[in-house]
């Protein structure tokens, strides 16, 4: 019976968040984890921030103190995790592992991907989702491999570039 990896969600201290992270993918490593460990993330997005009167776009974390991990579950997987350093336990009952839904996955954005995408360099789009929403510019490069593209907006009476999945840019005719 083949098991198939689901996402679960793990709990951290504040600011823990990156050092397990690292320490998971060390242990996938060493331990030759990466047929039943498949991806660990902390979900980023971008936001703008003002400092001393400069604004910028800065990465924060969607949710802190969670670390989302894509495994094939199993009682001694769980208790490497469990015993990780920085690591509270499993969200679920009773510290128990609940995988995500399909919908909590596609909601929390962790598998986003667009089949087909018919950008090209030049292509004038909108922003439909994230903290540019509304925002429109035009797409200077593609990264078809990480679903990223580069885009150039005016914000802030200045033109900027930022980099932006392309579930969250819709081509303007």
């Amino acid at each position: 019976m083949a098991q198939t990896a689901k996402w679960y969600v793990i709990h951290t201290y504040s600011g823990y968040e990156a050092m397990v992270k690292d320490t998971l993918e060390k242990m996938v490593v060493n331990s030759n984890l990466q047929g039943q460990i498949l991806e660990v993330k902390i979900p980023m997005e971008e936001t703008i921030e003002e400092k001393n009167g400069k604004k910028k776009v800065v990465l924060k974390k969607v949710l802190p103190c969670y670390v989302f991990i894509k495994l094939v579950y199993s009682n001694e997987l769980w208790f490497m995790i469990t015993n990780t350093r920085g690591v509270t336990g499993f969200v679920g009952p009773q510290g128990k592992a609940l995988p995500l839904t399909e919908d909590e996955v596609k909601r929390m954005r962790l598998e986003d991907v667009v089949e087909n995408a018919n950008f090209n360099k030049g292509d004038k789009v909108t922003i439909v989702s994230g903290p540019l929403d509304g925002f429109e510019g035009i797409i200077l490069d593609l990264n078809d491999a990480n679903q990223k593209a580069k885009v150039k907006v005016a914000m802030f009476n200045t033109e900027t570039e930022v980099e932006v999945d392309y579930v969250q840019l819709k081509v303007l005719n």
